[in-house]
Parts: structure tokens; C-alpha cells; sequence
């Protein structure tokens, strides 16, 4: 038993090394052609005669050949890699956001045969300051860049000539490839909802207004308004914050409802804000929805184990991390150092227990 424990042993062994020594040069031999010819195959080259390509990927499979990943890029004369850029506050401070973004990128990846290399930059990056290593060593193809980053970034990136594709942002300047929400059919719907609810004095908060995202919101919160036939005031609109965090939200509908005392609902901007706002519901004794409908926009996890639920607007993040990677690898395939593409994708409304509707009034 022994012996045949070895032999069994040996025999494995020998396969083993057979499949490990099993070179792109005996594919070569094996379809009678050359080694390059072989390459160009395998890298989808479109020049190759058909016959020829049925020679190379029968002896491919008949050899059970494995090209490695490194050998195929270094042929096609790319590194494989997509840098996922966002600042530091949007990794640390944000509610899981842009991290749901990334997994999304990381979903297409898996279709595309990319690595996504993750890198951060500091929120005030400015001219002079290090950009991400993947970068200065040009060990990326295209670049994923999430949220708002600083105009000095873009720039210096735009001396690379490396194809950019922005996710929640469109840069004030340039023409660039963009996933974008349609934040103000989001924040139509948000307002609209509150107005079906019976609701006529509805704040909205909000912060970094230059965002295009948040002042696009704000934008369907007017349009909304307007829609219903219901004036805009602006002493219901508080944007003076510059980060769109839980404080911002504390603080800006604390400063709205000190100065209104007839506001019936909120509009969020974000999801972020939301819980700020009710938080100082709840340190006030003011309750959510009796006395305060209250609206969100993002539906990030942490909505759910709110009291009450949170009502919001959903958005696909991952979906959006997905169309991201697709639309870059689009564009290096297509050889174009930059597209002008805009993707827009779609939200939702998601209602739950913080708005209620308003009975017995005179419209």
C-alpha cells in the first residue's frame, strides 16, 4: 500500500509540474505558428486570420494552457489597475456612501479582470501637494474619482492624460465622464411626497450648496414647491454649513426652527443631515412625526435602526460603483484619454415612519 502511496504521489508530481511547464512556446509549436502570433491571439487581437485563431485555441485547450493576467497585460501594453480616488472626509465622516460605491466598482471588476487600487487625498489638497502613489508611478489605466475633490486635484491629475470618470460630482470646469443621481427627481420626489402628506411649510437643509448633487436637490425642493402652486421661503432654507454631516444638520434646523415656529416637515439633503436633525428633535422634545415630518436622501444603512425609520431617497450606490467601472474600462478599451458620457441614474422613494400625513386642514 505503501508503494502504490507513493507512486500515486510521484504521479501527481509529475502532472503537476506538466501543467506549471506548459509555455505560450509549445502553443506556438503545437499551432505551427510563432509566439507573437499566439500573443496577439490571446490579447483578442482582430488581425489574426480565423483559421489561425481555431489552430491557436484548440492546441490552448488541448495543452490546458493558462496565460497569467501579467503576461496578457504586458502584451496589450496596460497594468490592469483602476485607481479609486476620494478624500479623506468622504472615507472617515460619511455614512457608508462611497464605500457602497467602491464595492460596486469592485462587483464590475469581476466581468472586467481589473484590480481597483484604492487611494485617498487630503480634503484641502492643494497645488504642490503628493498625488496617490498608483499615480506618480503611472501603474493605473483610468481613474474612478467619488464625491467632491479640490480643483487643484483635477488639474494635476489632467497632466497625466489618464481617462477620469467622476461619481457624484461634475467638476466646474472641463468636460469629463460622469455617473450622476438624478438628484433632482430625488429631491421632486422628497418635496412632493411631504406636499401629498398635507404639508405647506417645508424647510430644507443643506450643505457645501456648490455641490452640484446638493443644489440640485434643493433645486426639486423649489421645483416641487412650485409645482404645488406653494411659495417658496427662503427663511425655510438653511445651506450655510459646509459639510453635509449630523452636526451641520443639528445645528442648521435648530437655527430654522428658532426663527419658524410653523414648520411641518424637513428636507434633508442627505441622510447624514437627517439624523441631525433628529437628534435635535429628540434633545428638544419635539416628536418625529407628530409634530415633525422628516425627509432624508441617500438610504444608508443605518436608516432602518432609526426610532422612527427614516423616509428617504433611495440610491442605487452600488449600481452607480458598477456603470462607474463599465463606463472607465469603456474608455480605455476605446483608446480615448478622456469621454464627455454622462450616465444618470435613477432614485427612489422609500417611505417609512418619520413623515405622516396631516388631517383636517384648509388647503
Amino acid at each position: 500500500m505503501t508503494i502504490i502511496f507513493l507512486l500515486d504521489k510521484l504521479d501527481i508530481v509529475k502532472r503537476l509540474t506538466y501543467v506549471m511547464s506548459i509555455t505560450i512556446k509549445d502553443v506556438a509549436n503545437k499551432a505551427g505558428v510563432s509566439i507573437a502570433t499566439v500573443s496577439l491571439i490571446l490579447s483578442n487581437n482582430e488581425r489574426i486570420s480565423t483559421e489561425t485563431k481555431r489552430r491557436v485555441l484548440k492546441a490552448v485547450k488541448e495543452l490546458d494552457y493558462h496565460p497569467s493576467r501579467s503576461a496578457r497585460r504586458l502584451v496589450a501594453n496596460v497594468t490592469g489597475n483602476i485607481g479609486f480616488i476620494l478624500t479623506d472626509d468622504h472615507f472617515l465622516k460619511t455614512e457608508p456612501f462611497y464605500t457602497r460605491i467602491f464595492l460596486g466598482t469592485e462587483f464590475a471588476t469581476r466581468e472586467n479582470e481589473y484590480y481597483v487600487l484604492l487611494a485617498t487625498v487630503d480634503t484641502n489638497f492643494k497645488e504642490g501637494d503628493s498625488l496617490p502613489q498608483f499615480i506618480q508611478e503611472r501603474s493605473v489605466d483610468g481613474i474612478i474619482i467619488a464625491g467632491k475633490v479640490p480643483n487643484a486635484l483635477i488639474n494635476n491629475l489632467d497632466k497625466y492624460h489618464i481617462p477620469i470618470v467622476f461619481v457624484d460630482y461634475y467638476p466646474p470646469k472641463g468636460d469629463y465622464s460622469v455617473v450622476m443621481i438624478d438628484n433632482i427627481k430625488g429631491g421632486m420626489s422628497a418635496t412632493q411626497h411631504l406636499i401629498e402628506y398635507n404639508h405647506r411649510n417645508i424647510a430644507f437643509v443643506g450643505a457645501d450648496i456648490m455641490h452640484p448633487s446638493i443644489s440640485y436637490r434643493l433645486y426639486g425642493y423649489k421645483q416641487a414647491l412650485q409645482n404645488a402652486g406653494i411659495n417658496i421661503r427662503e427663511e425655510f432654507i438653511n445651506t450655510e454649513g459646509t459639510y453635509p454631516n449630523r452636526q451641520c444638520g443639528y445645528s442648521a434646523v435648530k437655527k430654522l426652527f428658532e426663527r419658524n415656529k410653523d414648520i411641518t416637515a424637513v428636507f434633508a439633503c442627505n441622510d447624514a443631515m437627517a439624523i441631525g436633525v433628529m437628534q435635535y428633535c429628540v434633545d428638544n422634545g419635539i416628536k418625529i412625526p407628530d409634530d415633525i415630518s422628516l425627509i432624508g436622501f441617500d438610504d444608508v444603512e443605518a436608516d432602518l435602526l432609526l426610532n422612527p425609520s427614516l423616509t428617504t431617497i433611495r440610491v442605487p450606490k452600488v449600481e452607480m460603483g458598477i456603470e462607474a467601472m463599465n463606463l472607465i474600462v469603456s474608455v480605455i478599451k476605446n483608446k480615448l484619454c478622456q469621454s464627455t458620457k454622462k450616465i444618470v441614474v435613477p432614485v427612489e422613494l422609500i417611505v417609512r415612519k418619520s413623515t405622516m400625513r396631516i388631517e383636517n386642514i384648509e388647503l
